[in-house]
């Protein structure tokens, strides 16, 4: 069996092939516009970056890593949540290192998650977090990215991670529980 075609141009690219990168974007552009527009939906509404902006800074630092050996698409895409999730941040920090004054708010998880909104700091509070669990069980860590980060549904997840849809349903709950109780104790 071939690998599909998504992963074949993504080892050429891997290898140099320019022309391969033209093709691969042309295959990977509307899921990545989902994932981050996904992501912009959790944000304020009068956010400056836009969904196509976030899917070309996060194509250009995925092209970027030529020494990533791309092993499938769920490695892509899990790779393109990382890198999405880190451009959400770093816009945050940003966004809270120029503001003026004003505590950390609590930011509770709700079945959607986290809605960011106005306010960078839940979005930073969710980041520490989101290490911090990745400290405790690595695993978890990854459903939860691959999840709300990523967009991936639950059959997605598992294929990505190799692992039971069971394993990654159990993961889902723990780590969003345990995410919640954290960003609870940590705005008191």
């Amino acid at each position: 069996m071939e690998p599909p075609q998504i992963t074949v141009l993504l080892q050429k690219v891997g290898q140099g092939d320019k022309a391969s990168e033209s093709a691969l974007l042309d295959l990977v552009y509307s899921e990545l516009h989902r994932l981050a527009s996904s992501h912009m939906r959790r944000e304020r509404k009068d956010h400056t970056l836009q969904a196509s902006a976030l899917v070309n800074e996060a194509y250009v630092k995925l092209l970027g890593a030529q020494d990533v050996p791309w092993q499938s698409r769920g490695h892509f895409y899990a790779a393109a949540a990382r890198v999405m999730r880190n451009i959400l941040i770093d816009y945050a920090r940003t966004r809270a290192a120029e503001r003026r004054g004003g505590a950390p708010h609590r930011a509770p998880l709700r079945d959607d998650m986290l809605m960011v909104e106005e306010d960078p700091d839940r979005f930073l509070m969710l980041d520490a977090a989101m290490d911090r669990l990745a400290q405790l069980d690595a695993r978890q860590a990854k459903v939860v990215e691959m999840r709300f980060y990523g967009g991936l549904n639950v059959e997605e997840t598992a294929a990505a991670l190799s692992i039971s849809e069971k394993t990654v349903k159990r993961d889902w709950a723990v780590a969003r529980a345990w995410l919640e109780a954290e960003l609870s104790s940590s705005s008191d």
